[in-house]
């Protein structure tokens, strides 16, 4: 299990949010919301997981297969209609180096393989207790 533990200044938004391994960031609102824009937003936070994860998987991936790939980069957009009730993320990721349209598509179908891609297109409880 993942645990992630974070703390709020009352008198601001900006968050410090601490993994268990003592990693840390800074989330805040940006200065519009009422924060000081001191780090990601959540919805940013919550993209930066699927950006991250995605080229971390695909990184996996080529390595294994010793594929020639000097750089990926991605960048996903976030989206959400209230109206409708539907949120949307759009990646476009980039890779450099020598593949070819079957290795393509296959780096398509390992990125839609994420752990985080799967957890957000895949139903989702949320367990909440206050202490």
């Amino acid at each position: 299990m993942q645990t992630i533990s974070a703390t709020i200044d009352t008198r601001l938004y900006r968050t410090e949010i601490k993994s268990s391994s003592d990693n840390v960031i800074i989330a805040d609102e940006p200065q519009e919301m009422g924060g000081k824009n001191l780090g990601f937003n959540p919805t940013e936070l919550l993209a930066a997981s699927l950006a991250s994860c995605t080229l971390i998987t695909l990184r996996m991936y080529i390595n294994r297969k010793q594929w020639d790939v000097s750089e990926i980069s991605i960048k996903v957009d976030f989206e959400r209609d209230t109206e409708r009730n539907v949120a949307q993320f759009t990646r476009k990721i980039e890779v450099i180096g020598e593949i070819d349209t079957t290795q393509k598509q296959r780096l398509e179908t390992i990125a839609n393989s994420c752990p985080i891609h799967k957890t957000l297109t895949h139903s989702i409880e949320i367990k909440t207790t206050l202490i």
